[in-house]
Order: C-alpha cells, then sequence, then structure tokens
C-alpha cells in the first residue's frame, strides 16, 4: 500500500517534458500559422507562436488536471462491512486536460489562447487584440 502511494505521488509530481508542435488558422482567412509550446511536467511551460512575422512569446498553464487522485476507503454495502479493503484510486480526466496561455509580441500586442489535450494530441482557440480568431490544432514533437 505504501509502495502504491509512493508511485502515485511519484507520477504526478514527475512527469516527462514533451514539446507540441502548434498549428493556427485564423478564421478570416485559410493560412496556416505555426508555434511551439512546451510542457515541462509541472503544469505550464512556455509557448511561442508566429503570426505575419510577429512573435509571440509566453507562459501556458494548465487549469483543469489530467488526473483526479482520491482514497477509497471499506464500508458498508449488500455484500456486507469490508473495512479493510481500501485504497487509493486515480482516475483520468475524460474531458482532457484545459489549458490558457497568454502571449505577448515585443510591440505590446497580446494574444490569448484556450487549449484542451487529451493523449498527446488536442485542440483550442485563440484570440488577438484585434480581435481575430484562431483555430488551433496540437500534437507532439
Amino acid at each position: 500500500m505504501r509502495n502504491m502511494l509512493v508511485l502515485v505521488l511519484a507520477l504526478a509530481l514527475g512527469g516527462c517534458a514533451t514539446n507540441y508542435q502548434l498549428a493556427l488558422m485564423p478564421h478570416d482567412r485559410g493560412v496556416i500559422y505555426h508555434g511551439v509550446a512546451e510542457d515541462l511536467g509541472g503544469g505550464e511551460g512556455p509557448i511561442s507562436v508566429t503570426i505575419d512575422d510577429k512573435t509571440y512569446t509566453g507562459t501556458w498553464v494548465q487549469s483543469t488536471p489530467a488526473h483526479s487522485t482520491a482514497f477509497v476507503g471499506g464500508g458498508w454495502g449488500w455484500w456486507g462491512w469490508r473495512g479493510a479493503m481500501g485504497g487509493i484510486v486515480t482516475m483520468d480526466n475524460p474531458e482532457g486536460v484545459e489549458s490558457k496561455a497568454l502571449l505577448s509580441a515585443p510591440d505590446g500586442s497580446g494574444l490569448r489562447c484556450d487549449l484542451r489535450t487529451d493523449r498527446g494530441t488536442g485542440a483550442g482557440m485563440c484570440r488577438d487584440d484585434r480581435g481575430r480568431i484562431f483555430d488551433v490544432q496540437l500534437r507532439p514533437r
């Protein structure tokens, strides 16, 4: 039981660094822009996107967890008392992981993105200061 707890904590606190390739397409034209996001394993990381020769840089942060962990104890049910049973249970978030990214360019303009990933790939939407909306795809590199 103690070993299981240590394993769950190690997985939750550890994590592998992953780089993501971003593809963005604005709603007003068919050009595809590119960017990169890095997952450092702690629920946040750097992100950069280049749109029309302007590079936006910033950070993304995870706003919902990838997994939930809980201790499940014994209790009373149709099978009778089971006080000795119990353990740690980890469940994947069925909606995927949601993240928020805030980026800015050297001229002070901004780009805000809402992203969702599930099992390595993802999608989302970004909006710049002029109100342009971009659909986003994320893929591991």
